[in-house]
């Protein structure tokens, strides 16, 4: 039996993943939390065989609370289950010790099967991911105007306010953020946000 905890600030990602594991005889899902401390206090109480956690979460993000779980419970294996393949990101979840990284747009199936693999040979990353180590990597080619719409959007900055401090015009900037949605290919204004914040320093 696999005991599983997982760890991610969307509870109706949790409750997806909990309705297609339930169903399988050889995992058991021991717990779930919606923040890093809460994820360590679970783990510290559950010992789970195996954690899958987002790495974006509020009071401590998934690469603290994975250097933490693994410093304390060396033998709990770690899943980082992401928005974006984004390079350091990837690493820094290596260096604090994950033994996978998959991406939230996977199949539930492609879950299942990250779960079994990291249980039987100890590692599993998605095929879809880019390391610092790979020899060539895909690149988001946005204009330097883009870049600095980005950069503020990623610091929380409303439309209205990104316009005041480049001075321009509110339709210009609304303008080049459904561009920059195209570019990326993400859908809607939720998921530039998340690729803003967390891609923000690669630009």
């Amino acid at each position: 039996m696999i005991t599983l905890a997982i760890a991610e600030d969307h509870q109706a990602l949790i409750d997806g993943m909990k309705l297609f594991l339930n169903t399988e005889p050889d995992i058991q899902i021991v717990g779930e939390a919606n923040d890093g401390e809460a994820l360590i206090e679970l783990v510290r109480k559950k010992r789970p065989a195996i954690v899958i956690t987002d790495i974006r979460m509020p009071k401590c993000d998934g690469i603290c609370a994975t250097r933490t779980i693994k410093q304390e419970f060396p033998e709990t294996k770690v899943i980082a289950f992401s928005m974006f393949d984004q390079a350091e990101a990837v690493d820094q979840m290596k260096q604090a010790g994950a033994s996978g990284y998959i991406m939230k747009n996977s199949s539930l199936q492609k879950v299942l099967e990250a779960i079994r693999m990291v249980d039987k040979v100890g590692k599993y990353f998605d095929d879809s991911i880019h390391t610092f180590d790979d020899l060539t990597r895909e690149v988001v080619i946005l204009s330097s105007r883009e870049k600095d719409i980005l950069r503020l959007i990623g610091d929380g900055h409303s439309s209205q306010e990104i316009a005041d401090i480049l001075s321009i015009g509110k339709a210009t900037v609304d303008t080049h953020r459904k561009n920059i949605i195209k570019k990326i290919n993400v859908h809607g204004k939720t998921d530039l946000i998340r690729f803003a914040i967390e891609r923000k320093y690669d630009f």
